[in-house]
């Protein structure tokens, strides 16, 4: 249990820094820099689809050298070099940089930590911990969102870099904690082969599982659409920070319960129901309109709240339930991967369908893909 506390500090304060710019990226870009629609779509989705590229081989690493604590103090910190660059950021190239080397970091950590938390939790208890560390993570994202709206309205006034600068002080936080993780070697048998290359070593329900997830992702495009879909209908910045708030709120409140339920009841059921969710809710955003209809967004990013904490945590859980012992590390950044690479075409569509449909088809889009994927994930789980 320490190694999960501390691994869900560092992702507390990781978080903070990480949601004090994240909601700020896309008006930096499109209401700063002059970017478009289409172009925020293209770097969400480059920064994301690059970075999952490396999850797989930094799974498959930390599975053949029994190492998970130094890959992922290197997948930290260089999110934290990637925040670096925002703050020196003055064209969209810059932003482009930054964002692929903040995703870089999480390429290399994601599979080497989710597997030190699978190492690090007592029989019959993956989900809870799973949980446990989502809540820490976005229990950080509510204070970093607080955090930006104060900066950004109340010392920035109306200003980017300041906020960037102040985002630093809990990157480095959250990589010096890493040091007081111990490492508990995994008991696996000999080296892991890696997945990209013999799909045949996977069982066949993790196979299928993988398959749904990446159909899924295809809907699932960057959620700088929910906030520039705030924007669109009237919201101001710092008004859409505070949407996003309500959003990780939810999410923070949800992910551990979710966990443990599911160790209960399956994790079959939530993850249905959670993707259920998530096209229903975009179905939500492609109908809202304002101003009459504002309140309706309040309560459509809660909802994307409790459809994200119903999933995400499980999500993992799940597949180092179906992973095999000496591969765990490696499933778990295949399957980050698989949904990478869906995450540049999401990304690239919904820019597209934005631009030339407008907004409404961007989500219809995602609630339809979404909707598909729940019938799927009943169909092979």
């Amino acid at each position: 249990m320490f190694n999960i506390i501390i691994l869900g500090l560092t992702s507390f304060f990781t978080d903070v820094s990480s949601e004090m710019v994240y909601p700020l990226v896309p008006f930096f870009l499109t209401l700063k820099l002059g970017a478009s629609a289409q172009l925020l779509g293209l770097i969400e989705g480059i920064a994301e689809s690059l970075a999952s590229l490396l999850k797989v081989f930094a799974g498959y690493i930390s599975d053949r050298l029994k190492n998970r604590k130094g890959l992922t103090i290197v997948g930290y910190a260089s999110s934290a070099v990637g925040k670096v660059l925002l703050v020196v950021a003055n064209a969209w190239g810059v932003v482009l940089g930054a964002r692929v080397v903040d995703r870089l970091g999480k390429g290399i950590r994601t599979a080497p930590r989710d597997a030190l938390i699978a190492d690090s939790s007592a029989q019959g208890q993956r989900g809870m911990s799973f949980g446990l560390h989502r809540a820490m993570d976005s229990g950080g994202a509510v204070i970093g969102v607080l955090l930006a709206y104060f900066f950004f309205t109340a010392l920035a006034k109306g200003e980017y870099a300041p906020v960037f600068r102040w985002s630093l002080v809990p990157a480095i936080i959250g990589v010096v904690l890493l040091l007081l993780v111990r490492e508990a070697k995994p008991k696996v048998g000999k080296a892991a082969t890696l997945p990209s290359l013999r799909w045949n070593v996977l069982p066949r329900k993790l196979q299928l599982f993988l398959v749904v997830a990446f159909i899924f992702t295809l809907g699932n495009s960057s959620n700088t659409f929910l906030l520039l879909r705030a924007s669109n209908v009237g919201f101001s910045e710092a008004t859409t920070i505070l949407l996003y708030l309500v959003y990780n709120l939810v999410y923070g409140l949800v992910s551990y319960p979710a966990g443990k339920l599911s160790d209960r009841i399956g994790r079959k059921r939530l993850l249905v129901a959670g993707y259920a969710f998530y096209g229903l809710v975009y179905l939500g955003f492609a109908l809202v309109r304002a101003p009459g209809q504002a309140w309706i967004l309040w309560a459509l990013f809660g909802l994307y709240g409790l459809y994200i904490g119903l999933t995400d945590g499980v999500e993992k859980a799940l597949v180092t339930d179906l992973a095999p012992a000496n591969l765990q590390a490696t499933a778990i950044g295949l399957h980050a991967t698989i949904v990478g690479i869906g995450l540049f075409p999401a990304s690239f569509i919904a820019g597209q369908l934005w631009g030339r449909l407008g907004p409404a088809a961007t989500f219809y889009f995602g609630g339809g893909m979404g909707l598909v994927a729940a019938v799927g994930l009943l169909l092979v789980l």
